[in-house]
């Protein structure tokens, strides 16, 4: 099986998402993936390691570029836990939970991710600056407060729907608050 047209989709939405939000060692991206739904099958039916791997290469070059952080998100068989390197869980305070994925109990991606990363954990929750849902795995509970929708050239990867969030800061105060930098500021 040729991956190389799904793996070059995830290649410009990863560029699509770094022109809306700066992909940076600080920034973490939470990626939600079915396989099944890549290949064109249902959700959670037929998990594909061939495909979550075609997928994680185009991802690790990412990170390896920009230094972004990356968590895979598991199956509701795992509670949507996720699996950071553990030096991500300890920088941003998350705890570690006991549990291993495998492909029918958290996911092909999430479970190749484990196997690939350098010191893999899983997490229960996060609050991701960015997000990518390929095949409608519902991510958003894995973003900060206020997810504001992107729009890429790419609409699915394979045969999977593609969803891209960045976040910013929440909007606070009343009618006298400003929320642009004015010379006032400088």
């Amino acid at each position: 099986m040729d991956l190389s047209f799904e793996t070059n989709q995830v290649n410009t939405l990863i560029e699509d998402l770094n022109q809306a939000y700066e992909l940076t060692a600080d920034t973490l991206l939470v990626i939600g993936t079915s396989t099944s739904e890549v290949a064109g099958e249902h959700i959670g039916s037929n998990g594909s390691y061939e495909i979550a791997e075609a997928l994680f290469a185009a991802f690790m070059e990412a990170h390896e570029k920009t230094g972004v952080q990356l968590a895979f998100q598991c199956c509701e068989h795992l509670n949507r836990a996720l699996v950071v390197e553990r030096d991500t869980a300890l920088s941003r305070g998350y705890e570690i939970v006991q549990a291993f994925p495998i492909r029918k109990a958290g996911g092909a991606m999430a479970t190749y991710a484990f196997r690939k990363m350098k010191d893999p954990v899983l997490v229960e929750s996060i609050q991701a600056d960015v997000g990518m849902d390929i095949g409608n795995t519902l991510i958003g509970m894995h973003l900060k407060k206020v997810a504001v929708p992107l729009r890429s050239k790419v609409k699915t990867v394979g045969e999977a729907h593609v969803t891209m969030a960045v976040t910013r800061p929440k909007l606070i105060g009343g009618i006298r608050a400003v929320y642009e930098r004015t010379e006032e500021h400088e």
